[in-house]
C-alpha cells in the first residue's frame, strides 16, 4: 500500500482535528452540567472551599477536598477530563459537616472546579488550576 504526501497530510489533519474538537465539547460540557445542576440560576464566586495541589506529580491521583458552610450539594469537575464530571456529594439535615475529600483523576493541567448549594438556596463556586505532570486518564 502506498501512501502518498497528500494522504499524509490529510491522516495529519484528521488527527489534529479528533485531538482538539473534545476540549471545546468539554468545555461546552462544563457549562451544561453546571446549568443542569444549578437549574439555571446565577453563580457567585466563593462560598465554598476547594483543596487541591498546585502541581501533580502523577494525574492518577491527585487528592482533593471540598466544603461549603450548610451545603445540601457540592458538584465538581474537572474541564479538561474527556468526562468532566467528576463527583457530586449530597449532605442531609443530619450531616455532620459539608465537606468532603477524595482523589480524582487528570488528564492533564487543567481547572478543578466545585459547585456548591448553599443553606440559602443560593449558589457559590470554586476554581483552581492544577498542573499535571503526567497525566492519568490515557494522556
Amino acid at each position: 500500500m502506498d501512501i502518498s504526501r497528500r494522504d499524509t497530510l490529510a491522516l495529519g489533519a484528521g488527527a489534529v482535528a479528533l485531538t482538539v474538537l473534545p476540549l471545546h465539547a468539554s468545555a461546552a460540557g462544563v457549562d451544561e452540567m453546571i446549568n443542569t445542576f444549578t437549574g439555571g440560576a446565577a453563580v457567585a464566586d466563593g462560598g465554598v472551599d476547594l483543596d487541591a495541589p498546585e502541581i501533580a506529580e502523577n494525574g492518577n491521583t491527585v487528592p482533593i477536598s471540598v466544603s461549603a458552610e450548610g451545603a445540601s450539594a457540592i458538584l465538581v469537575m474537572a474541564a479538561g477530563n474527556p468526562t468532566p464530571d467528576v463527583a457530586e456529594f449530597k449532605f442531609g439535615p443530619l450531616a455532620g459537616s459539608s465537606s468532603a475529600s477524595t482523589r480524582i483523576r487528570l488528564a492533564g493541567t487543567q481547572d478543578v472546579i466545585a459547585i456548591a448549594k448553599l443553606a440559602d438556596g443560593s449558589f457559590g463556586k470554586a476554581q483552581k488550576t492544577v498542573k499535571v505532570t503526567i497525566g492519568g486518564c490515557g494522556g
